[in-house]
């Protein structure tokens, strides 16, 4: 078991603080989870503390296989079920026919019409009745989120968006996965340090920047699929 500093113990005493105060807040808070590590930190965190927060991953239909058992070993570790959102069949069908299978690779507006269909709109239909919204998103993680605030008015899903590790570093959030014993996805023990669709993902070097596997063959300031970019968005004082 790893040893915590006391700044990260800090760390998570405030972790543990906000998210008991988010689930008394609201009366349908959701955690939208990736599976990868900030977003196990964040299960760990509301499996240990038992609170009523419901969590949910988007299948797009072209995640690695690892990551389908990953989320069948996690909702065995803690004996909770997470509810999977999915695109419609219709809608897949009509992106695939006019952009290709593999489309995403030859535009950026093809791209973003493959995550729009296979992300954003489940994620929407996913949040639907929800009054909180909450990720494991970090300023660190790119030059997209170093803006990030702890707390926001979505004003496209109409619920309160949190992100209670903004502040995280990579170091902290591995240090508590390996203090609480949690479940690791076997991808980011190979190189992959943000975990999308298997086509739009791929390992990278310690060197590069975090989410540098992601949507390689494109400019830094595109990495973000829609599920995250809401300029309307009223802001509110962070923690």
């Amino acid at each position: 078991m790893t040893t915590l500093t006391s700044h990260s113990m800090c760390a998570i005493q405030q972790l543990e603080h906000n998210l008991s105060e988010i689930a008394q807040r609201f009366r349908q808070p959701r955690l939208a989870s990736s599976l990868a590590a900030e977003d196990m930190v964040l299960t760990d965190a509301i499996a240990r503390l038992h609170l009523p927060i419901a969590i949910f991953t988007l299948d797009t239909g072209r995640l690695h296989n690892e990551t389908y058992e990953h989320l069948a070993k996690t909702e065995a570790h803690y004996a909770i079920r997470i509810t999977t959102a999915h695109a419609k069949a219709s809608e897949l069908q009509a992106q695939v026919r006019a952009f290709g299978i593999n489309g995403f690779y030859d535009s950026l507006e093809a791209r973003k019409a493959c995550c729009r269909v296979r992300k954003v709109e489940p994620l929407a239909r996913a949040l639907t009745g929800a009054d909180a919204w909450i990720t494991g998103l970090r300023r660190m993680q790119s030059e997209t989120r170093a803006e990030l605030l702890y707390e926001s008015t979505d004003q496209t899903h109409g619920c309160q968006k949190f992100n209670p590790l903004l502040e995280w570093t990579e170091l902290q959030i591995w240090a508590y996965l390996s203090h609480f014993k949690v479940p690791v996805h076997p991808l980011q023990l190979r190189g992959y340090r943000s975990l999308g669709c298997q086509p739009c993902t791929r390992a990278i070097g310690d060197d590069e920047p975090l989410r540098a596997g992601r949507w390689w063959w494109e400019s830094p300031e595109h990495k973000e699929c829609g599920l995250h970019i809401a300029p309307q968005e009223k802001t509110h004082a962070s923690h």
